[in-house]
């Protein structure tokens, strides 16, 4: 595959950080989406949340500055932004239950084009369930980004018509940023919102087997 269709994964944490408002309260899932609180832009507040009890978390810190008492849901060293608060699991499960936190991003392993996600579970045999607060904040957030590669390993689509793995949530995506192109959630299906390098609508079809709204 032509590296011209891709985007490495730091691009695409720079491009979403690019999409996150001035002053939303944001949630960054476990793995890849982290890398998005490294390309906020430093003019402009936007307040990260962890699952773990922290509002105001930072960018990941420089050698030599880890605190290991800092650390985010992934167990990853992190920051505190001036003004930052701790506080008890239960109440930042509160706030990602409550409504309050304007947009999260999330891995995935399918989503759906009616915007249905799953991402903690395969449902293979002996595969270890990894639901974390997934399940609260795909369902509390009021924008849910789904940051994912387009295809896995073996080449198949991780946009689908209807989801075949276990659901984390159910019509709850707005948006899924791949290396590929970024993908909006319509009424009608996924619609191309941006294609990268020279993928156009025609082909995301062909890899996806999705109709895009192309020609």
């Amino acid at each position: 595959m032509s590296e011209l269709t891709r985007i490495s994964r730091k691009d695409l944490a720079a491009r979403i950080a690019a999409d996150i408002p001035e002053g939303a309260y944001v949630n960054l899932g476990i793995g890849a989406p982290t890398l998005v609180a490294n390309y906020l832009p430093e003019d402009e507040e936007i307040i990260l949340h962890t699952e773990n009890g922290l509002l105001g978390m930072g960018a990941a810190p420089e050698d030599g500055w880890i605190d290991p008492d800092l650390i985010n849901a992934g167990k990853q060293p992190v920051t505190a932004v001036p003004g930052a608060a701790f506080f008890h699991h239960a109440d930042s499960f509160g706030m990602m239950r409550g409504g309050h936190l304007d947009v999260c991003v999330l891995g995935a392993f399918q989503v759906a084009q009616n915007g249905d996600l799953a991402n903690w579970s395969t449902g293979a045999p002996g595969a270890i369930p990894a639901v974390g607060g997934a399940m609260d904040l795909a369902i509390g957030a009021k924008s849910v980004y789904v940051m994912t590669d387009l295809l896995t390993k073996t080449g198949e689509s991780k946009l689908v018509a209807a989801c075949t793995y276990p659901l984390t949530g159910v019509g709850c995506v707005t948006r899924v940023y791949t290396d590929h192109a970024i993908f909006d959630v319509t009424d009608e299906g996924f619609r191309v919102r941006e294609a990268f390098g020279s993928n156009t609508v025609t082909e995301l079809e062909e890899l996806t087997g999705l109709d895009l709204g192309g020609e």
